[in-house]
């Protein structure tokens, strides 16, 4: 692990690793999880990317917020930093394309895990977290070909797919539904994300290119949740895997993309600096992008949809 990933780790917003941790952050503190905390005493120090209780007298950056509050040595906190933002280390990073090589010199291996994709499943807890709590299209549910399984801890993951453009599967992700209910849970000290070795995780819903005209609008979001909820709104959209990390290959594809298609580009970013960042980079790509702006109130699309989702129904 080289000093540049590392930074790209001490870098990520220390209030959205808080947020990933289940600390409820507001007006820049929340409560301490190192002690007995009735009033919150956890500050963050947002210019200097820092926490600090001024009870306990623990401090520190990301690295060691995650290191204290899970219990893990540096070197698990880092690899938990990275998949839970989808920052992808370059010690197992695949270096080339298809074939896909992974972390030992081991091929993604796509025939494996093909046949969980031709006949999605979603079990009551998935159902629930994607047709009640996100209030997503089931159409759209069936177009990206989620499915849900349960590993042999217990723990429910959300198996989601990605394919380029000729429908090729060329990586999983699976998301921790766990995460999804904070407290005590053991399960939830979990990575949010894993990925199976070798997997090509880069810009998401790439088959969606093939259903677009001349002058449609293509959206691009920040992770799969925005991209399921755009779509489930009516509009056409691939995700960007991170605001924090913009890889030269996927913006060579994004270049690439511009090139071919007579289309329009458009992008809500989050209402934070990574989100703000990853749109000047987009930018750079794509000089037509056009920046639509959250209302106040909405961190991200997904918030904004599900408020339009709520307005309908009152």
């Amino acid at each position: 692990m080289d000093k540049l990933e590392l930074q790209k780790l001490r870098d990520l917003p220390i209030e959205g690793v808080a947020e990933r941790l289940g600390l409820r952050v507001s007006r820049h503190k929340c409560l301490c999880p190192f002690h007995d905390d009735s009033h919150p005493s956890l500050s963050f120090k947002v210019s200097r990317n820092t926490f600090r209780c001024f009870v306990c007298g623990a401090s520190g950056g990301t690295i060691d917020l995650v290191m204290k509050h899970l219990g893990k040595n540096f070197k698990e906190a880092c690899l938990w930093l990275a998949d839970e933002h989808n920052i992808i280390l370059d010690e197992w990073r695949p270096a080339h394309p298809l074939p896909l090589e992974g972390a030992g010199g081991r091929l993604f291996d796509a025939s494996r895990y093909q046949r969980f994709f031709e006949h999605p499943f979603l079990n009551d807890e998935a159902r629930r977290f994607l047709f009640d709590e996100r209030r997503l299209d089931p159409r759209v549910v069936r177009w990206c070909r989620l499915t849900s399984w349960r590993d042999k801890q217990g723990v429910l993951w959300l198996q989601i797919p990605y394919y380029n453009r000729e429908g090729q599967l060329i990586g999983v992700q699976n998301r921790n539904l766990a995460k999804q209910h904070k407290g005590s849970d053991p399960l939830c000290d979990l990575p949010r994300f894993k990925f199976p070795q070798g997997s090509q995780c880069g810009i998401y819903n790439l088959p969606v290119l093939n259903l677009l005209k001349p002058g449609d609008e293509l959206y691009i979001t920040e992770g799969c949740s925005d991209c399921w909820a755009m779509l489930s709104a009516g509009h056409k959209a691939i995700a960007i895997p991170s605001a924090t990390l913009l890889t030269k290959r996927d913006a060579e594809q994004l270049s690439i993309i511009h090139s071919q298609l007579s289309i329009r580009f458009g992008m809500w970013p989050d209402r934070d600096a990574p989100g703000e960042r990853l749109f000047l980079q987009l930018k750079e790509v794509l000089p037509s992008l056009v920046h639509h702006q959250l209302p106040l109130g909405c961190k991200d699309y997904s918030e904004m949809y599900l408020k339009g989702k709520e307005t309908l129904l009152a």
